[in-house]
Protein backbone atom coordinates (compact mmCIF):
# COMPACT_ATOMS: atom_id res chain seq x y z
CA UNK A 1 0.00 0.00 0.00
CA UNK A 2 1.11 3.84 -0.74
CA UNK A 3 2.09 5.63 1.66
CA UNK A 4 0.38 9.12 2.17
CA UNK A 5 2.05 12.35 2.26
CA UNK A 6 1.79 13.61 5.55
CA UNK A 7 3.17 16.74 5.68
CA UNK A 8 0.78 20.25 3.50
CA UNK A 9 2.42 21.36 0.22
CA UNK A 10 5.05 24.21 0.79
CA UNK A 11 6.47 26.65 -1.20
CA UNK A 12 10.22 24.85 -1.17
CA UNK A 13 8.03 21.36 -1.71
CA UNK A 14 6.37 23.24 -4.77
CA UNK A 15 9.62 24.32 -6.19
CA UNK A 16 11.58 20.71 -5.51
CA UNK A 17 8.79 19.42 -7.58
CA UNK A 18 8.84 22.51 -10.14
CA UNK A 19 13.01 21.61 -10.56
CA UNK A 20 12.88 17.97 -10.58
CA UNK A 21 10.02 18.33 -13.42
CA UNK A 22 12.47 20.87 -15.40
CA UNK A 23 15.50 18.21 -14.84
CA UNK A 24 13.61 15.29 -16.05
CA UNK A 25 11.85 16.50 -19.07
CA UNK A 26 15.16 18.78 -19.91
CA UNK A 27 17.52 15.27 -19.86
CA UNK A 28 14.22 14.05 -22.03
CA UNK A 29 14.42 16.70 -24.37
CA UNK A 30 18.02 16.43 -24.88
CA UNK A 31 18.17 12.63 -25.53
CA UNK A 32 19.35 11.69 -22.08
CA UNK A 33 17.08 9.46 -19.46
CA UNK A 34 16.38 11.07 -16.26
CA UNK A 35 14.80 8.05 -14.56
CA UNK A 36 16.82 5.26 -13.41
CA UNK A 37 13.75 3.72 -12.19
CA UNK A 38 11.70 3.61 -15.24
CA UNK A 39 9.22 6.34 -14.10
CA UNK A 40 9.02 7.60 -17.15
CA UNK A 41 6.96 6.56 -19.32
CA UNK A 42 6.35 7.00 -23.39
CA UNK A 43 2.98 6.53 -25.01
CA UNK A 44 2.18 5.90 -28.72
CA UNK A 45 0.44 8.97 -29.87
CA UNK A 46 -2.17 6.19 -31.60
CA UNK A 47 -2.82 5.06 -28.13
CA UNK A 48 -3.49 8.74 -27.20
CA UNK A 49 -6.02 9.28 -29.84
CA UNK A 50 -3.99 11.07 -32.57
CA UNK A 51 -4.47 9.59 -36.17
CA UNK A 52 -1.55 8.65 -38.30
CA UNK A 53 -2.29 11.55 -40.42
CA UNK A 54 -1.21 13.37 -37.48
CA UNK A 55 1.52 11.61 -36.37
CA UNK A 56 2.81 12.36 -40.27
CA UNK A 57 1.97 16.11 -40.30
CA UNK A 58 3.92 16.93 -37.58
CA UNK A 59 8.06 16.70 -37.04
CA UNK A 60 9.07 13.29 -36.24
CA UNK A 61 11.59 15.74 -33.43
CA UNK A 62 8.35 16.74 -31.71
CA UNK A 63 6.49 13.39 -30.70
CA UNK A 64 8.53 12.44 -27.55
CA UNK A 65 6.16 10.41 -26.17
CA UNK A 66 5.33 12.84 -23.09
CA UNK A 67 1.75 13.50 -23.90
CA UNK A 68 -1.48 12.46 -21.95
CA UNK A 69 -3.76 12.93 -25.01
CA UNK A 70 -4.79 14.65 -27.61
CA UNK A 71 -6.71 17.95 -27.02
CA UNK A 72 -7.06 18.53 -30.90
CA UNK A 73 -9.76 15.82 -30.84
CA UNK A 74 -11.97 17.97 -28.46
CA UNK A 75 -10.59 21.14 -29.70
CA UNK A 76 -12.85 23.09 -32.49
CA UNK A 77 -10.04 24.91 -33.95
CA UNK A 78 -10.98 27.49 -36.53
CA UNK A 79 -8.69 29.64 -38.94
CA UNK A 80 -7.49 32.73 -38.01
CA UNK A 81 -7.39 31.99 -34.30
CA UNK A 82 -4.41 32.10 -31.67
CA UNK A 83 -3.96 29.28 -29.52
CA UNK A 84 -2.04 28.58 -26.39
CA UNK A 85 -0.49 25.17 -25.71
CA UNK A 86 0.40 25.03 -22.20
CA UNK A 87 3.39 22.50 -21.48
CA UNK A 88 4.04 22.25 -25.03
CA UNK A 89 7.26 20.33 -24.79
CA UNK A 90 8.94 19.88 -28.14
CA UNK A 91 5.67 21.40 -30.13
CA UNK A 92 3.26 18.28 -31.06
CA UNK A 93 0.23 19.70 -30.26
CA UNK A 94 1.51 23.50 -31.51
CA UNK A 95 2.62 21.45 -34.66
CA UNK A 96 -0.62 20.01 -35.48
CA UNK A 97 -2.81 23.08 -33.83
CA UNK A 98 -1.02 25.16 -36.58
CA UNK A 99 -2.62 23.41 -39.22
CA UNK A 100 -5.51 23.92 -37.95
CA UNK A 101 -5.40 27.50 -37.27
CA UNK A 102 -3.83 28.21 -40.48
CA UNK A 103 -1.41 31.25 -41.74
CA UNK A 104 -3.80 33.84 -40.83
CA UNK A 105 -3.73 32.25 -37.20
CA UNK A 106 -0.98 31.79 -34.42
CA UNK A 107 0.00 28.90 -32.00
CA UNK A 108 2.07 29.70 -28.69
CA UNK A 109 3.46 27.12 -26.96
CA UNK A 110 4.69 27.86 -23.15
CA UNK A 111 7.25 25.51 -22.03
CA UNK A 112 9.06 25.71 -18.51
CA UNK A 113 12.38 24.02 -19.61
CA UNK A 114 15.06 25.78 -21.64
CA UNK A 115 15.83 21.81 -23.72
CA UNK A 116 12.56 21.44 -24.91
CA UNK A 117 11.97 25.41 -26.01
CA UNK A 118 15.07 24.73 -27.86
CA UNK A 119 13.67 21.20 -29.29
CA UNK A 120 10.92 22.58 -30.19
CA UNK A 121 12.10 26.40 -31.75
CA UNK A 122 14.66 24.23 -34.15
CA UNK A 123 11.34 21.70 -35.11
CA UNK A 124 9.49 25.16 -36.47
CA UNK A 125 12.52 26.27 -37.68
CA UNK A 126 13.60 22.86 -39.91
CA UNK A 127 9.99 22.59 -40.68
CA UNK A 128 9.76 26.00 -41.69
CA UNK A 129 6.35 26.94 -39.30
CA UNK A 130 5.66 30.73 -39.72
CA UNK A 131 2.88 30.55 -37.42
CA UNK A 132 3.82 28.85 -34.59
CA UNK A 133 6.18 30.40 -31.28
CA UNK A 134 7.66 28.97 -27.92
CA UNK A 135 8.23 31.23 -25.08
CA UNK A 136 9.63 30.17 -21.74
CA UNK A 137 7.40 30.23 -19.02
CA UNK A 138 5.38 28.54 -16.21
CA UNK A 139 1.40 28.17 -16.11
CA UNK A 140 1.22 30.30 -12.76
CA UNK A 141 3.38 33.20 -14.65
CA UNK A 142 1.98 33.03 -18.10
CA UNK A 143 4.59 35.11 -20.88
CA UNK A 144 1.20 36.25 -22.41
CA UNK A 145 -1.09 38.74 -21.36
CA UNK A 146 -4.25 37.38 -19.39
CA UNK A 147 -6.61 39.22 -20.55
CA UNK A 148 -6.62 38.73 -24.34
CA UNK A 149 -6.63 35.03 -23.89
CA UNK A 150 -10.05 33.47 -23.94
CA UNK A 151 -9.88 29.34 -22.73
CA UNK A 152 -11.60 26.95 -25.61
CA UNK A 153 -10.85 23.69 -23.44
CA UNK A 154 -9.17 22.85 -19.83
CA UNK A 155 -7.17 20.46 -21.70
CA UNK A 156 -4.26 22.58 -22.21
CA UNK A 157 -5.71 24.93 -25.07
CA UNK A 158 -6.66 28.45 -24.76
CA UNK A 159 -7.60 30.92 -28.15
CA UNK A 160 -8.10 34.13 -27.60
CA UNK A 161 -9.23 36.53 -30.86
CA UNK A 162 -6.76 39.36 -31.26
CA UNK A 163 -3.05 39.55 -32.09
CA UNK A 164 -0.38 39.33 -29.00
Amino acid sequence: MREVMKIAPTESSSETVREEVRRRYGATASGKSACADNCCTSTSATALGYSAEDEAAAPEAANLGLGCGNPLAIASLKQGQVVLDLGSGAGFDCFLAARAVGKSGKVIGVDMTHEMLGKARENAQKNEFTNVEFRLGEIEALPATASLIYPLKSSGYSTKRSAC
